[in-house]
C-alpha cells in the first residue's frame, strides 16, 4: 500500500506597503543595499539603512496610517513613504541621517528595560539614567560606530576600534545599554554606552568574519554567527565562549532568540534555518528552503536557496526567513511547512514590528517591503510555556516532577 499523500496549502502573506528610494538614472549600482531594517523596543520608531550613508527613522504610528492597514493595497506607489513630513507640535519627529559612510548594521538600544526587574540605579555619565533614552547605533562600511539620539537626530557617540566593516549591532535588552558589535575583523566587541561609550572586552574565536550577533532576552548569553558552519555562544557575565552547536553545512548569517529564550533560530546558506534547543545543544527543528535538501557536500551549491535572515516572532510561535528565491516564508514552530509565503525580490534582511503584527524586509535597491503577519490566538498552555521558559532552562524543567507529555511540551520537544 503507498503512504497517503499530504496536501499543503500555503496562504499568501498580506502585503500593506512599502518605503521606497528615489533612484537617479546613475544610481544603478552596490551602495544602495538595505542590509539592515530595525524597529525600536516600544515600538515608536522604524528605522532602515536605505544606502549611500543614510539611515532613515521614521514614527511607526505614522507608516501604519501611510499604509492603511484595514483596506487592501491596490496602487504601491499610494503606500510609499517619502519626503520629509513636517509633525504637529509634541509629534515625534521623522529624521534622515547621513552617516558618512555605508551602513551595514543598525540596532535601537533604550535606557527602559524590556524587564522592569532587571532595572537598577546605575550612576549615568553621558546619557539621563531612569529616563526614556531612545538611542540608534549604525555600524558602517569604515568600521566605526555612529550613536545618535532617535528623538532629535544627533550624533553622540563616535565608537573607533573595529578595523573593518560592522556587520551587525545588537543592544542587551535589559535597559543597561550595553553594545555589541560583530565585524569582519573576525572579533565581536562590547561598549558600555552608560559609561560613555567605552570598550569593555573583546571576544575571540571567530576564524573568518563575523556577520550577526543576538542577545537571549535576559541578556546573558550572547548568539554570534559568521562565515562558519558553527555558532558561538557567550557567557555574557563571564565574558566566555561556552558553547559551539554543530549542525549547519555552510555559512551561518543570522540569528535570534525566541521571546522566551528558550529556542535559538540559526539561518544558513545551506539552505536551512535550524532552531535550537541551546541549553543542550540539541535541534529541534529544521526548516528547509530546498526540497530535497542539499547532501552537505554540496550544501553550498544551492546558491538560489541560500537564506539571508530569520526573525522570531514576538508571539513566540512564528519564525520568517528571507532567502534568494524571491519569497519570504512565515513558518509556524509547530510545523515543518511554510504557514505564509509571498513574493520579495532581492531580499536582504528582515524584522518584526515590536507588537508582531508586522514584518519587514528590506531589499538590494534600498527599499523596504511590509506584510501583516499570521494572525491565530496562541492558547493558554503557549502563554503559560512562555512564561515559565522565561526563568527555567531545560535542565531545570527535565527535573520537574511532571507527567513526560507535559515535561515534552514545555522544553519544546513536540513541535
Amino acid at each position: 500500500m503507498s503512504p497517503p499523500t499530504v496536501n499543503i496549502v500555503l496562504s499568501k502573506a498580506k502585503f500593506i506597503g512599502e518605503l521606497l528610494v528615489p533612484v537617479a538614472p546613475f544610481d544603478q549600482k552596490s551602495g544602495r543595499e538595505a542590509w539592515t531594517v530595525a524597529f525600536a523596543p516600544n515600538g515608536s520608531y522604524f528605522a532602515w539603512s536605505q544606502g549611500h550613508r543614510i539611515v532613515r527613522l521614521i514614527p511607526w504610528t505614522k507608516c501604519l496610517k501611510k499604509f492603511s492597514m484595514g483596506g487592501e493595497v491596490t496602487d504601491a506607489s499610494q503606500n510609499s513613504y517619502g519626503g520629509q513630513v513636517i509633525p504637529a507640535a509634541g509629534d515625534p519627529c521623522e529624521h534622515t541621517i547621513d552617516c558618512g559612510d555605508i551602513v551595514w548594521g543598525l540596532a535601537f538600544g533604550s535606557s527602559v528595560p524590556e524587564k522592569q526587574s532587571r532595572c537598577v540605579n546605575i550612576e549615568w555619565h553621558r546619557f539621563r539614567f531612569g529616563q526614556d533614552q531612545l538611542l540608534l547605533a549604525t555600524g558602517l562600511n569604515n568600521g566605526r560606530i555612529k550613536i545618535w539620539d532617535v528623538y532629535t537626530g544627533k550624533l553622540l557617540l563616535n565608537l573607533m576600534d573595529h578595523t573593518d566593516v560592522v556587520r551587525d549591532l545588537t543592544f542587551a535588552p535589559d535597559g543597561s545599554l550595553m553594545l555589541v558589535s560583530a565585524s569582519r575583523d573576525k572579533t565581536l566587541r562590547v561598549w558600555d554606552l552608560k559609561d560613555d561609550g567605552n570598550m569593555v572586552k573583546v571576544l575571540r574565536g571567530h576564524q573568518n568574519w563575523v556577520y550577526c550577533s543576538a542577545f537571549s532576552p535576559d541578556s546573558s548569553i550572547l548568539c554570534s554567527v559568521g562565515a562558519g558552519k558553527a555558532v558561538f555562544l557567550w557567557n555574557m557575565d563571564k565574558y566566555k565562549l561556552i558553547q559551539k552547536l554543530e549542525g549547519h553545512h555552510n555559512d551561518v548569517v543570522s540569528c535570534e532568540f525566541s521571546p522566551d529564550g528558550a529556542l535559538l533560530a540559526t539561518a544558513s546558506y545551506d539552505t536551512r534555518v535550524i532552531v535550537w534547543d541551546h541549553h543542550k545543544s540539541t535541534i529541534l527543528l529544521e526548516l528547509g528552503h530546498l526540497f530535497p535538501p542539499p547532501s552537505p557536500i554540496f550544501a553550498g551549491g544551492a546558491n538560489d536557496r541560500w537564506v539571508r535572515s530569520v526573525s522570531f516572532c514576538p508571539d513566540g510561535r512564528h519564525i520568517a526567513s528571507i532567502t534568494d528565491d524571491r519569497l519570504v516564508r512565515f513558518w509556524s514552530i509547530e510545523e515543518r511547512a511554510p504557514q505564509a509565503i509571498a513574493s520579495l525580490s532581492n531580499g536582504l534582511c528582515c524584522a518584526f514590528s515590536a507588537e508582531g503584527s508586522v514584518l519587514a524586509a528590506g531589499t538590494r535597491d534600498g527599499s523596504v517591503h511590509f506584510w501583516e503577519c499570521p494572525r491565530s490566538i496562541a492558547s493558554l498552555q503557549h502563554m503559560c510555556r512562555m512564561a515559565l521558559r522565561r526563568v527555567m532552562t531545560t535542565q531545570k524543567v527535565e527535573d520537574l516532577a511532571i507527567p513526560t507529555p507535559l515535561r515534552d511540551y514545555l522544553t519544546y520537544k513536540v513541535i
